[in-house]
């Protein structure tokens, strides 16, 4: 049997880069059950309430939604359970560190598989204020219309 390669993204949190200041991201490894792995191959997953913490010096990664796997019998998985995080020990230090600032925590970008295995994208941010998130469409729309005025220029 060929081993599988290359990256095969599962679920994205879009809505991170807008509620969010990512500072820094890291690749993640996580531990799951036969159950979980099958669901997230039928590519369902949600990564919209999950956040990660450092708890004794593990990371753990919670709130995120895998569904249970409709052909999975006695052995299926809680659908919201807490999913253990496998990094560096370095790496796990240095955000505990981090989020014990004020206004840091973990928020989970993507969920893919990278060359058969599953991995979790988490970053290291800063929520934004409002009226941070209304300047930043504010500036989106501007580049927009800016691009429109080019393209409709170049056209004539």
């Amino acid at each position: 049997m060929a081993k599988e390669k290359g990256t095969n993204v599962v679920a994205r949190n879009r809505k991170a880069r807008h509620d969010y200041l990512i500072e820094d991201t890291y690749e993640a490894g996580l531990v799951l059950t036969g159950t979980e792995v099958k669901s997230l191959r039928m590519g369902r997953a949600s990564l919209v309430d999950g956040f990660a913490s450092i708890d004794r010096g593990e990371a753990w990664l919670e709130g995120v939604h895998i569904p249970e796997y409709h052909q999975g019998t006695w052995t299926n998985h809680a659908a919201r359970r807490k999913r253990k995080l496998l990094m560096h020990r370095q790496e796990i230090d240095k955000l505990a560190g981090k989020t014990r600032e004020s206004g840091h925590t973990l928020v989970p970008l993507q969920l893919y598989f990278k060359d058969g295995r599953a991995k979790v994208e988490i970053a290291l941010a800063k929520g934004k204020k409002e009226y941070d998130k209304r300047h930043a469409l504010r500036e989106r729309q501007d580049r927009r219309e800016a691009e429109r005025a080019m393209s409709r220029a170049l056209q004539r």
